[in-house]
């Protein structure tokens, strides 16, 4: 079958497939075989093909740093401890505007180096850190757009599952996309911390405690020494994982099994019994398998388009419709922006990355940032309607019934930040390049 038509004829049969509520990594799997046998008209090489690309997938040791990650993840959450950093770090702020939802940037910034996932920073801080922001008359919408917002730094934060997810697809280090999110993550948080100060200032009524209310004394946390054993102990383990692959101490997968039997020891400290540990190795296994999946199938499609030349024919194409680098990275930017009012972030990537990665290079984008800038494009989605996926989190999580509308609205400004940090990226790469170029 002719390339260039069997191309179109594959982008539109995974579009048709998922728009019908197909699974994405059926639908990728279907389109890949189904493309495979009419390229090479031998349903024997299509198979062989699927074989071996997901051994070939199995066997790279980067796989391993999922399960790990995730278990990792589970056991800091069922240990509790993450209710006793955000109670340190909140102490802490004690003279800040605003300094609960402060509080919850930066408890949010430090969890996301636990967990990875986004959609766990949004529950747990929803149950921990809105109650109290209501408690103290803040504003709705702001509260609960702070925590969506800054739950979303998890995908961003190394051990992001989303990192993972592009490095196996682009075949990039992982440990070097850890290493570039990192500043970019931290920036992020700056900007929130930055819009949340300002606020505060401009409108005391959306933010009502802070120095000179006269309610310091009230709202302060009794801080005891278990829960700063707790927050240290979290902080240590983030600073163990990130700043051992920094330094060249070990690879990303010794990293997560070194982060899993660091939180296993924290959970068993805090009173963990062994049925929650099992239930969180369970868990974990649960969340792995679809993954697995997904980016066995997401493989295959990228050897589909290489195979056949899809990507070199919509290269050609781009090139002679006039396409400069900026104009191909602003019509990516609005594919991914309109993708995300639909699809969750990892089918995006999943979907995108393999047709859009190799694009990108080939008009002279650098890997590392092309990454970064795509992950917080992609992470916009995550508050925007009507999937916005962190939003429906929150609202289902918090314990009172709020208005969607209300958790978009808050959350709003936050989407407006990530884009203008994606702008800052493309500017200043420096911000992305620094840590990987001095691992």
């Amino acid at each position: 079958m002719d390339p260039t038509l069997l191309t179109l004829v594959s982008l539109g049969a995974l579009i048709a497939l998922i728009l019908v509520g197909v699974p994405i990594g059926v639908s990728l799997g279907a389109v890949s075989l189904a493309g495979l046998w009419l390229l090479f008209d031998s349903w024997d090489i299509a198979r062989g093909t699927a074989g071996s690309v997901a051994f070939s997938m199995l066997r790279e040791y980067t796989f391993g740093t999922i399960p790990l990650f995730i278990i990792m993840g589970n056991f800091i959450a069922a240990s509790g401890a993450a209710r006793d950093l955000y109670t340190m770090t909140n102490r802490g702020l004690r003279r800040i505007p605003a300094r609960l939802a402060v509080a919850t940037v930066i408890g949010n910034t430090i969890f996301a180096a636990i967990s990875g996932v986004s959609v766990a920073a949004a529950a747990t801080f929803s149950r921990i850190a809105y109650p109290q922001m209501r408690r103290y008359n803040y504003d709705r919408p702001m509260a609960l757009g702070v925590i969506a917002g800054s739950a979303m730094l998890g995908m961003l934060i190394p051990p992001s599952i989303l990192l993972i997810f592009w490095g196996v697809l682009t075949e990039i280090s992982i440990g070097k996309l850890f290493m570039a999110g990192i500043l970019p993550g931290l920036m992020v948080a700056a900007l929130f911390i930055l819009y949340l100060v300002i606020t505060a200032l401009r409108h005391p009524e959306k933010a009502p405690y802070h120095v000179g209310t006269g309610m310091e004394s009230v709202a302060a946390a009794p801080l005891t020494w278990p829960v700063i054993l707790s927050g240290g102990l979290i902080l240590g383990l983030v600073f163990l994982v990130i700043g051992g692959i920094w330094g060249g101490l070990f690879t990303p997968t010794e990293a997560a099994g070194i982060g899993a039997l660091g939180a296993l020891l924290i959970a068993l400290l805090k009173g963990v019994t062994w049925r929650g540990i099992l239930d969180s190795i369970i868990s974990a296994g649960v969340t792995t398998a679809p993954i697995m999946f997904l980016l066995l199938m997401a493989g295959l499609y990228s050897r589909f388009l290489v195979t056949g030349g899809s990507l070199d024919l919509l290269t050609e194409w781009i090139v002679s419709a006039g396409f400069g680098p900026v104009s191909l990275l602003i019509a990516m930017t609005l594919v991914w922006l309109a993708m995300g009012t639909l699809l969750d972030s990892s089918s995006i990537i999943l979907l995108t990355v393999p047709i859009f990665a190799p694009i990108a290079h080939s008009f002279g984008y650098d890997p590392l940032v092309f990454a970064i800038y795509g992950i917080l494009i992609i992470e916009a989605g995550l508050l925007t309607p009507p999937f916005g996926i962190l939003v429906f989190v929150v609202k289902g999580s918090v314990p009172e019934n709020v208005p969607l509308s209300e958790v978009f609205r808050g959350a709003i400004p936050y989407w407006l930040l990530i884009c203008l940090a994606g702008v800052i990226l493309m500017l200043v790469p420096g911000i992305v390049t620094y840590l990987p170029n001095n691992m």
